[in-house]
């Protein structure tokens, strides 16, 4: 295969976006499992869209995602249950003015006060972030849990 019949490959991002778009995502994992809410509800855009293929509806806006996500909060909390969410295999691409495409592999870890750890599902996660002057935030996310495909 010569050179010119190399498909061309995607513009990759600058180290910086990529870093920063890294960072983001460890920031909002860690805010979600934490309990802190009210600032990670801040890390999706003001009209933010949640979907999942676990869920009937898209949830739609940050006062709604926010709801949402405290009422599960809420609900593990009472039980004992510690949920991790780990994000990884991040890839970058489709960058438009001030948006980019982003997608992830995640895993759901669940463990029971005093129990053991267990993996509740693995998905695979596609955003697209504003890149605003305070760094990203989320526009869009569809989270694709792989037991439910």
């Amino acid at each position: 295969m010569s050179v010119q019949e190399i498909p061309q490959r995607a513009q990759q991002p600058s180290a910086e976006l990529y870093q920063q778009v890294q960072q983001f995502y460890v920031r909002q994992m860690q805010l979600l499992d934490s309990g802190e809410v009210d600032a990670w509800m801040h890390t999706f855009t003001e009209d933010g869209v949640f979907a999942a293929n676990g869920q009937p509806e898209p949830t739609v806006g940050r006062e709604a995602i926010g709801a949402a996500a405290r009422k599960a909060g809420d609900h593990f909390a009472a039980q004992g249950i510690q949920r991790r969410h780990w994000l990884g295999m991040v890839s970058v691409t489709g960058q438009e003015g001030t948006t980019v495409t982003a997608r992830s592999y995640v895993l759901l870890i669940e463990t029971p006060r005093g129990g053991q750890a267990t993996i509740l599902c693995s998905a695979t996660c596609e955003d697209v972030l504003e890149i605003g002057p305070e760094g990203p935030a989320v526009r869009r996310r569809h989270v694709s849990r792989d037991d439910l495909v």
